[in-house]
């Protein structure tokens, strides 16, 4: 296993002929649909490959994504990420365009590790700046809030009293109280992006590299409202970003490693405002992020932006992964789904999630095929657009770094995966091929 030595966080991240080599196949995607592919083991990029090739005619494929989240938990760098990606690509057989998706970038060092080695995706995350309460403010707290952060939204006189008609005759009203609430909530996260944004530029300008951002404002607990959408996207485009696709944290609960929870017909509605402020102000792709297994929502997602869509997967390969442990090593996998229940109150803070440990059964109370349907089951045997997810799933998707990290588990995951990989690619490739099919049904 790897050590804390090579973190992603190593300002000077090793360099091999090999990486750079293999990065250069890596490109701009533009407003192509795209989905990415995220892999915390090393070793998923055939099955990727091979539900793309099956199933994936018309979306351009993301291999090497890994947010610094991940890669610090994963104890895995840029270099490393870059190079499993784009050999594992070569050695399936893939000939298409690459891109390489830099994901949560929240400071100049994020950018200058994984611009180094090819990547040519940036998506910021300025979360950490924008105020989670904003929503919940009543007009003299939000009047108070406004008051003390005016400098972090210079931009505020420019939108107040205007009134934008979409496409889909929604009309977005940025009276006082909304252009407020975006200065309060959003302010100081878009002053984060931009600079950011320009740090992107100066870097990849300087090595020669093109490049494309994406901004993701959808890790919040409240939605993001058509006016501060608007608000945000113009600002970056302004700001001269080079913005090809935006996350905004749309309506319903995008928890990980399960469907989407919501009312899909107000999603559909929702979704198409969205899409009709990208059109108007870019245009630009929207983001799903927290986009493994939303199976029943991807058709929508693709007819509501006409295609013009990115989705972003990461935790579910990892969960395909602990299947073909399932299968080839039953008593492992209890361990594993022990020492996940142990760590799950801890692992699971960062994200957004609802799955209880009384959810799940305890591993010794059921048999393995009931165990591997109780942790990693999502499919029903419904339509081509319908799902179900056993809270398991997110037990076992939050604890990822801790499993792989550890010294015992963590070898045996790698091992099993590098004793069976035809079973590990016949997952992946059924698994993402009903995510890319059910999206393609929308396009």
């Amino acid at each position: 296993m790897r050590t804390q030595n090579d973190r992603a966080c190593d300002p000077s991240p090793p360099h091999s002929s090999k990486v750079n080599r293999m990065s250069q196949k890596c490109v701009t995607l533009g407003l192509a649909p795209s989905f990415g592919f995220g892999d915390r083991t090393g070793l998923a990029t055939a099955g990727h490959v091979a539900a793309m090739k099956r199933c994936g005619a018309g979306i351009e494929a993301i291999y090497p994504q890994q947010s610094i989240r991940e890669m610090f938990r994963t104890q895995r760098t840029p270099p490393q990420v870059m190079e499993d990606a784009c050999r594992g690509a070569e050695a399936a057989g893939w000939s298409g365009p690459i891109g390489a998706d830099a994901d949560h970038l929240k400071v100049n060092q994020d950018v200058d590790v994984t611009a180094a080695v090819g990547f040519t995706f940036f998506t910021i995350d300025p979360s950490d700046d924008v105020d989670q309460q904003a929503d919940d403010y009543d007009e003299a707290t939000l009047r108070e809030k406004f008051a003390s952060r005016r400098d972090d939204a210079p931009w505020y006189e420019s939108y107040l009293g205007k009134s934008i008609k979409l496409d889909t005759g929604s009309v977005i009203e940025l009276g006082e109280k909304a252009c407020m609430r975006a200065a309060v909530k959003y302010g100081k996260a878009i002053r984060r992006a931009l600079k950011l944004g320009d740090y992107i530029k100066q870097v990849n300008e300087q090595a020669g590299h093109d490049y494309e951002i994406e901004l993701s404002v959808d890790e919040t607990d409240q939605p993001t409202t058509l006016a501060e959408h608007y608000i945000i996207a113009d600002q970056c485009f302004g700001g001269g970003m080079k913005l090809v696709s935006l996350a905004p944290r749309f309506i319903g609960d995008f928890e990980k490693g399960v469907d989407f929870k919501g009312d899909l017909a107000a999603l559909e509605l929702s979704l198409k405002d969205h899409a009709a402020v990208a059109e108007m102000l870019g245009p630009y792709k929207l983001s799903l992020h927290s986009g493994s297994d939303k199976v029943s929502m991807y058709k929508i997602l693709a007819s509501s932006t006409k295609g013009r869509f990115h989705v972003k997967t990461a935790g579910t390969s990892y969960l395909e992964a602990l299947r073909v442990v399932a299968r080839h090593d039953a008593a492992a996998f209890r361990e594993i789904i022990d020492f996940s229940r142990a760590r799950y109150q801890t692992d699971k803070a960062t994200y957004h999630v609802s799955a209880t440990l009384a959810d799940a059964p305890e591993p010794s109370a059921v048999d393995g095929p009931t165990l591997e349907r109780e942790y990693l089951e999502i499919w029903s045997e419904v339509p081509l657009g319908k799902g179900f997810t056993k809270p398991g799933r997110q037990i076992l998707h939050c604890t990822f770094g801790s499993v792989l990290t550890d010294a015992k588990l963590g070898k045996i995951v790698i091992d099993c995966l590098r004793s069976h990989p035809d079973t590990y690619t016949e997952v992946l490739d059924d698994h993402f091929g009903r995510h890319l099919d059910a999206l393609r049904s929308g396009m």
